[in-house]
C-alpha cells in the first residue's frame, strides 16, 4: 500500500540554489529530445526508467494525461534504438545501453490535426505509413490496403537489417477522443485503429519492442482485439515517474531557476499526480511557472474538455464527492465509445489521480481517488458551477466577497451571500436542469463557491463522534459547517448536530477560534432558510 504526498501539508524549505550549476534554457513546449539535447535545455533524465521498461518486457502501453511529456518520452525512445549515442551524454543510457546494435524504428503519431471520417483517418495512416517507408529507405508498395503495408513495413525492414523492429505509437487514441460526443463517429475511428493496431499482434515475429502511448485506456476487447500481449503500465510503482516530474527533479535539475519561489507552494499548486508510485508534478506547469514566476493554472487553461464538464452534469455528479472517491481497477479500466464510468473518465483526463490503494482481500485492490492538487481542484471547481447554474461572471463577484467576508467574521453578510449564490440562478435554469432537483445540488453549489478559492477545505471530516460536513481553515480561523434540506422552514438541526456531537473537540488543540455554522436549504423556495452561527462551549 502507498500514501501519496498530501499537497499543502510539506513545509520544506527550498533549496539554496547551486552557484556552481548554471541556468539553462527551459523547454516549453519542446517534445523533441534531440533539441532539448542539442539547444542546452533543461533535461529529466529518464533513461533508467526506459532501459528497465527494454530489459523487462517488449509490448507496453501506457496512459497518461495531456501535456505530461509522453511524445517526449517516445522520442527519447526512438532517439536510443536508433543509436544516436551523442544524445545521451552524462545521461544514465549512455554507460548502460549497447550502442553497437540499432534497430529501425516505425513511428506513427495522431498528435496532429482533427479528423472527423473513418475515410480521413485511413487517409492519414497510409501518409503516415508511407513516410516510414521514405525516412527507413524502402520502396513503397502499390497497395492501399493498411494492413498489408503495415506488415509488409515490418517484415521487410527485419529482413533488411538483421534485427527485430520497434514500433512506437504517440497519441494512440487522439482519433476516437476527437470525436467522443459523436458516438457513430467515434465508434468508426475505433474501428480503424484496431484494423492498424492489430498488424502489431500478428507480426510479432518481427517487432523487438512496441509502445503505445495516449490519454485514455480503452478496452483491449474493443480496440486492441487480439493484441493481449500489451503490459499496461498506467498503474505500476515502478513506473509511476515514466512521465512528469518528482520532487527530488524539481530540487536538483532546475535548482537554478527556484530563488524567488515558494516551494512549498509549488507542491501545494502542482504536485500530487500518481499512479502508485512516487508522486510527479505536470512538467508543463513547472516550466511555465519558472518561466512566468507567478502561480496560474497553467495545465487546466490549456483545455479542459466540455464533454467532460457536461457529463458530470448529466449524471448528477455530487461535486463534494469529487475530493475522495473509492474505485477499483475494473472502473478505472471501463472506458469505451459506449460506455465511460465518471472515475475513469476523471482519472485518465488527470483531475482525479490516486491517493491511496490497498489490497483488501488477495487480487482484490481499492483505489482511493482525489484531487492531486490545488490547480486542478480550483480550476476545476469553479469551471463546475456555471453547469450549477451560476454564471462566471457572478462567480467572480461572489467569490470575492466570500473572502473579505470570512477575513472579517461578517456572518449576517456571509448568510446575504449564501442566499445570494441561489437566488443569482435563473428561475428557467432550476425549470430546465434536473440537477437541481437532487438534494446533493445545494451542497455542491455552496462547496464548489469554497474549493474555488482555493481555501483549506476537509469534506466529511471524521470525528469521534461522527462526520463533519466540512471544515474550513483560513485565516487562522475554524469553521465547521453541517447542512440539511428541509421544506420550508428552519428547524434548527443542524447547528444542533454540532453541537451535540461536540465536532469542535477535534479542532480545540490548535489554539484558534472556532466557529459553527448550521446552514438549512429549502428546496421549495430555493434559498438559505435557516443560518445559525454558534461557538463551542469554554
Amino acid at each position: 500500500m502507498f500514501e501519496a504526498t498530501m499537497v499543502g501539508m510539506i513545509t520544506t524549505p527550498a533549496p539554496s540554489p547551486t552557484a556552481a550549476l548554471p541556468r539553462k534554457k527551459l523547454p516549453i513546449g519542446i517534445q523533441t529530445f534531440a533539441r532539448i539535447r542539442e539547444d542546452g535545455c533543461y533535461y529529466v533524465d529518464k533513461t533508467s526508467h526506459i532501459l528497465r521498461l527494454i530489459d523487462e518486457g517488449t509490448h507496453y502501453f501506457l496512459s497518461r494525461p495531456r501535456r505530461f511529456g509522453k511524445s517526449l518520452l517516445i522520442d527519447t525512445i526512438a532517439e536510443l534504438f536508433e543509436g544516436n549515442a551523442a544524445l545521451f551524454t552524462g545521461l544514465h543510457a549512455e554507460q548502460h545501453w549497447d550502442w553497437s546494435q540499432r534497430c529501425a524504428v516505425v513511428r506513427i503519431s495522431f498528435t496532429d490535426g482533427v479528423l472527423h471520417s473513418r475515410a480521413a483517418l485511413d487517409s492519414r495512416i497510409l501518409v503516415l505509413l508511407q513516410e516510414n517507408y521514405a525516412r527507413l529507405g524502402l520502396a513503397l508498395p502499390e497497395s492501399k490496403d493498411i494492413t498489408e503495408l503495415f506488415g509488409l513495413l515490418l517484415r521487410q525492414l527485419h529482413a533488411r537489417t538483421g534485427q527485430r523492429v520497434v514500433v512506437l505509437v504517440d497519441e494512440y487514441d487522439k482519433p476516437i477522443l476527437d470525436n467522443i460526443t459523436e458516438p457513430d463517429v467515434a465508434r468508426q475511428m475505433r474501428d480503424g485503429l484496431r484494423n492498424l493496431y492489430s498488424v502489431i499482434k500478428g507480426q510479432d515475429a518481427h517487432v523487438r519492442f512496441a509502445m503505445l502511448t495516449g490519454v485514455s485506456k480503452f478496452s483491449k476487447v474493443s480496440l486492441f482485439s487480439g493484441l493481449n500481449n500489451l503490459k499496461d503500465i498506467t498503474i505500476d510503482e515502478r513506473y509511476s515517474a515514466l512521465c512528469g516530474y518528482t520532487d527530488a527533479d524539481v530540487d536538483t535539475v532546475f535548482a537554478p531557476e527556484l530563488a524567488g519561489l515558494d516551494r512549498a507552494e509549488i507542491r501545494r499548486w502542482y504536485n500530487g499526480y500518481n499512479w502508485g508510485g512516487t508522486s510527479v508534478y505536470n512538467p508543463f506547469d513547472v516550466l511555465l511557472l519558472l518561466d512566468k514566476r507567478q502561480f496560474r493554472p497553467y495545465w487546466f487553461e490549456t483545455g479542459t474538455p466540455t464533454f467532460l464538464l457536461d457529463i458530470l452534469h448529466q449524471r448528477q455528479t455530487f461535486t463534494p464527492s469529487l475530493e475522495q472517491r473509492l474505485s477499483d481497477l475494473d472502473l478505472l479500466s471501463s472506458f469505451d465509445v459506449d460506455h465511460i464510468e465518471t472515475d475513469a473518465l476523471l482519472f485518465q483526463t488527470g483531475y482525479l489521480t490516486l491517493l491511496s490503494q490497498e489490497e483488501m482481500l488477495p487480487g482484490q485492490w481499492f483505489y482511493t481517488l482525489g484531487f492531486p492538487n490545488l490547480e486542478v481542484r480550483t480550476s476545476l471547481n469553479k469551471a463546475l458551477l456555471p453547469g450549477l447554474g451560476v454564471a462566471a461572471s457572478q462567480a467572480l463577484q461572489q467569490s470575492a466577497q466570500l473572502i473579505t467576508l470570512l477575513r472579517h467574521n461578517d456572518f449576517a453578510g456571509l448568510h446575504a451571500l449564501f442566499n445570494a449564490f441561489f437566488a443569482s440562478i435563473p428561475n428557467d435554469w432550476y425549470r430546465n436542469n434536473p440537477i437541481a432537483h437532487y438534494e446533493g445540488y445545494w451542497a455542491s453549489v455552496f462547496y464548489s463557491h469554497f474549493a474555488a478559492l482555493g481555501l483549506d477545505i476537509r469534506l466529511e471530516d471524521v470525528t469521534n463522534k461522527g462526520r463533519i460536513d466540512m471544515t474550513v481553515l483560513f485565516n487562522g480561523q475554524v469553521y465547521l459547517f453541517e447542512f440539511k434540506v428541509v421544506d420550508l422552514v428552519p428547524e434548527g438541526h443542524a447547528l444542533a448536530q454540532i453541537l451535540q456531537r461536540g465536532y469542535a473537540d477535534k479542532y480545540r488543540s490548535r489554539g484558534e477560534p472556532i466557529h459553527l455554522i448550521g446552514v438549512e436549504f429549502s428546496q421549495q423556495t430555493r434559498s438559505v432558510v435557516g443560518f445559525e452561527v454558534g461557538w463551542p462551549a469554554v
